[in-house]
């Protein structure tokens, strides 16, 4: 097989994962709370023709040498943790963190789950949970007959019942955050689990030692600019076209050696 068809196929398997991450990137433009990814590309192993540094006579050395690329492959996908925009919802259970930091779900299972998504609601039992109906931890149940829910940016909870004036604290957020949030593994749901690479979740009250203050009444919007989405999916789709050239041209060039000989 000529090398340039080797090298080529690497090179359209690189962007068409590159345009699966541009495209899942702009599936979840509307996704509260969502991170956009982008996709780390590296070079593949070289042939030393010539080893650069090599003698080239008794008193000089080759300056750059001979070598040869075999490629590219995608080594990682990185979640882009950076903040974006909040939007007004004047709704009272949702939540957006303000900073660094991730809400803490309780998983079906026992485990905890971590997530930027703040659009909680109350379940049967007056218990907040998110759209799945998986709880908030640490559990915090709102009365049936509470007038109304205040969160303070420091995470308290309180309501307001029928013939007081002054409002109860019902619970305490915490928020979790990671040295590492790049680690932390997606599996859907707007939900990370912890990793060996994300490290271990210190968990402390909103707005405490640099983690984020939760704003009630709005929602996080997705860090994805679709714009510059936009840009990266033609960026992709010339260096595919390119890589497809080489193709044709390698096929091109073999044909013309079996046909003259």
């Amino acid at each position: 097989m000529h090398a340039a068809l080797w090298v080529s196929k690497t090179g359209l398997s690189a962007q068409d994962t590159q345009l699966r991450v541009v495209s899942n990137n702009l599936a979840n433009v509307s996704t509260v709370g969502f991170k956009k990814e982008r996709a780390i590309f590296q070079d593949l192993l070289y042939q030393q023709v010539r080893q650069p540094g090599s003698q080239s006579s008794l008193n000089t050395q080759l300056p750059s040498g001979l070598q040869l690329g075999t490629g590219v492959r995608t080594v990682a996908t990185q979640k882009m943790h950076t903040d974006s925009s909040l939007q007004v919802t004047e709704q009272p259970l949702d939540m957006a963190i303000d900073g660094r930091g991730f809400f803490q779900i309780q998983m079906p299972d026992g485990t905890l789950a971590y997530s930027r998504n703040g659009q909680f609601q109350l379940n049967s039992e007056g218990q907040i949970v998110n759209a799945q109906g998986f709880l908030l931890e640490p559990e915090i149940q709102v009365p049936a007959n509470a007038q109304s829910v205040s969160i303070s940016r420091d995470g308290i909870v309180s309501v307001r019942l029928p013939g007081e004036t002054a409002e109860n604290e019902i619970g305490q957020i915490t928020v979790a955050d990671f040295v590492n949030p790049a680690g932390l593994e997606s599996f859907g749901g707007n939900l990370y689990r912890q990793t060996g690479a994300s490290g271990e979740p210190i968990v402390d009250v909103p707005g405490n030692e640099g983690i984020g203050t939760t704003e009630q009444g709005m929602l996080e919007n997705s860090n994805v600019n679709a714009v510059e989405e936009l840009v990266n999916m033609i960026s992709t789709q010339r260096a595919y076209e390119m890589n497809s050239k080489v193709v044709s041209t390698a096929d091109s060039m073999l044909r013309n050696l079996t046909q003259t000989l």
